[in-house]
């Protein structure tokens, strides 16, 4: 029979080693994950047939602060891809000062065609918390008086000046590389900024594609896009989960889209529709919480191409 010693030193082992992993899979996770940046690849058959294919860009969660040189260089390499649109999905800020250093980070892709909506972090600087909370459900909506608005004016009028369009409650049509796409877009669902009355209606006949464009996944946009015909929604704001469990994969969405959802390209749908979902998993983190965990940041190459 072991005695109370011998069971007291096995379980100091038990716990000293269960805590060197977890610091190792901290600073896995902090120390190069969070780093790790990807570019994945994604064919979405979605086009009429016979067009040429379309190279779609789809950006997310940037969450920049200017000292984050290597995520500035991978981001700003992209535009070595020469994709034929650009579309971000919103939370490109994460400091009070960082606007320069995303139009500065973005300057290449802003010379490509893109459209844009904003997240929560383009209007509210990022605040410590109990990250803990997110288990129980979506992060709370801030207020006003809790933290500082960022420069979101400068950020619009960057990008707009640059040549991309703002979709935020906006409905509009462009022709991309000899396609005629139709674009219909809302403001943050998360802050319930979204007004998509003021955007709603059927997807237009005439057009080659009808393309929904949110910052967070919430099942309410996601399904008024699809009843109304986008044939592609593209979103962002989960970051994948951020920290996922290998085999299980992520724990929450910060919203209410299904878990096996939370990033890459799956189908929604609503109203006897059906829709291509993409859901980018971003490429950084709230500077309260830089860590990342088999779930790299990413950017995402979509290659558009005519229904089969």
């Amino acid at each position: 029979m072991p005695t109370a010693a011998g069971v007291l030193k096995a379980t100091a082992g038990t716990v000293g080693l269960a805590a060197l992993a977890a610091g190792a899979g901290l600073g896995y996770a902090a120390g190069y994950e969070v780093r790790a940046f990807a570019l994945r690849h994604a064919l979405v058959p979605v086009l009429p047939v016979g067009a040429r294919p379309l190279r779609v860009l789809h950006l997310s969660d940037l969450h920049l602060v200017p000292r984050q040189h290597r995520k500035r260089e991978w981001v700003a390499a992209l535009a070595d891809l020469e994709p034929d649109l650009v579309v971000s999905t919103g939370d490109n800020l994460a400091s009070l000062d960082a606007v320069p250093a995303v139009l500065e980070t973005y300057a290449g892709l802003l010379a490509r065609p893109g459209v844009f909506v904003l997240g929560s972090n383009d209007y509210w600087a990022p605040r410590p918390r109990n990250w803990a909370r997110y288990l129980a459900g979506p992060s709370k909506i801030p207020m006003p008086e809790e933290i500082p608005r960022l420069p979101t004016d400068d950020l619009v009028r960057g990008f707009t000046d640059a040549g991309w369009v703002d979709l935020d409650n906006v409905r509009t049509r462009l022709t991309v590389a000899g396609l005629d796409l139709e674009f219909v877009g809302v403001d943050d669902p998360h802050l319930r900024y979204d007004r998509y009355h003021d955007v709603a209606g059927k997807a237009a006949r005439d057009a080659d594609l009808t393309i929904g464009v949110t910052h967070a996944p919430y099942r309410r946009t996601l399904d008024a896009m699809t009843a109304d015909e986008a044939g592609l929604i593209l979103a962002g704001h989960t970051h994948g989960g951020q920290l996922c469990v290998p085999g299980f994969g992520a724990l929450v969405t910060n919203c209410d889209l299904p878990r096996k959802q939370v990033s890459g390209l799956s189908r929604w749908s609503a109203a006897g529709h059906d829709a291509w979902l993409h859901v980018s998993a971003g490429l950084g983190t709230s500077p309260y919480a830089p860590v990342r965990f088999a779930c790299r940041p990413e950017a995402t190459l979509l290659e558009l191409v005519p229904v089969r």
